[in-house]
């Protein structure tokens, strides 16, 4: 289970968000029920937030390193 700002990487792209698979983003939330999932702030290199997103815990993986 994913914690509170982990930085994670989507497993595949969110083309109505316009984040492509592989985009890295922040956990700033984890909800627990009815099933878990995490609210996820992507942002651009100025670190200006570009989506926040609610992802299922298969669609992103905690990114190492």
């Amino acid at each position: 289970m994913l914690e509170l700002y982990d930085v994670v990487e989507l497993r595949e792209a969110i083309p109505g968000e316009q984040l492509p698979a592989g985009a890295v983003g922040t956990v700033v939330h984890v909800f627990d029920s009815p099933s878990t999932a995490y609210e996820v702030e992507f942002a651009d290199a100025d670190g200006r937030t570009i989506a926040m997103v609610t992802l299922r815990a298969d669609q992103v993986i905690r990114r190492v390193g």
